[in-house]
């Protein structure tokens, strides 16, 4: 029996799987494939930033096909290792390795956000989907993820988006915007923020950047997050933490 691969390694420019820590953020992005899973049930889809590989691995549970591109060789390796039914490609999300009009899904979850040219991407998702096709972008909310600034926070961030200046990203390249939704913390995760002084995200981005060994029952509480812990909705989307739009390719 082969040796499972090891786990991708945890650099704060993603998310990746096992890891009790991190558990929180990685159900905050689980949870927004875990939505639109059955959008892709047989198509082709193109994850465009597909990371540890995770998300391309559950949406391969429904799809016709999966291929994925990301920038980072160690990404590319681990998921060609850990996912060898997925097809993965190194490239520059800005110049796809794929034909014009060959998928008819585009996932893109918490990647926008790192490109420097965001308007090529959004044009090369739609040549390379087929009329009809859908573009599913995620990202975190600007007005919620990093408050009152211009500059992100998060150091690997270049230009975060709020919802009508992502709305206006999309739709200059062609894109119909016919979803607009948010997610935020359901019933559960508002009483951890109410048990960790108000914020559950800040008492762990406290702790993390103090060195110190986290508290047992911090670790506890965010190792027993799952993504039923957080809702997807259009309720208001200026107070959401994250972002997902659904984008037709006229």
């Amino acid at each position: 029996m082969e040796p499972e691969p090891e786990t991708l390694a945890l650099t704060g420019e993603r998310t990746v799987p096992g890891i009790a820590e991190e558990n929180y953020w990685f159900r905050r992005h689980e949870v927004a494939y875990e939505y639109i899973l059955e959008r892709c049930r047989d198509r082709a889809v193109l994850e465009a930033g597909s990371g540890e590989g995770y998300g391309a691995n559950l949406i391969s549970t429904v799809a016709s096909a999966v291929t994925c591109v990301d920038y980072d060789l160690s990404a590319v390796e681990h998921t060609r290792s850990r996912y060898p039914h997925v097809t993965i490609h190194q490239a520059n999300l800005i110049d796809l390795p794929l034909p014009d009009s060959s998928v008819d899904t585009v996932v893109n979850f918490q990647v926008i956000e790192h490109l420097w040219d965001q308007q090529a991407f959004i044009s090369e998702c739609l040549r390379v989907l087929r009329p009809g096709g859908e573009l599913l972008i995620s990202t975190p909310n600007r007005i919620t993820f990093s408050p009152g600034r211009d500059t992100p926070l998060n150091p690997f961030h270049t230009r975060e988006l709020d919802p009508a200046e992502l709305r206006a990203l999309v739709t200059a390249s062609g894109f119909v915007v016919t979803e607009a939704l948010g997610v935020s913390h359901g019933t559960r995760l508002r009483e951890f923020d109410a048990t960790w002084g108000g914020s559950f995200i800040d008492a762990q981005i406290e702790r993390a950047l103090s060195g110190q060994p986290w508290p047992p029952e911090l670790t506890a509480d965010v190792a027993a997050i799952r993504t039923a812990d957080f809702d997807i909705d259009d309720d208001d989307l200026d107070t959401s933490l994250d972002l997902l739009f659904v984008a037709v390719k006229p």
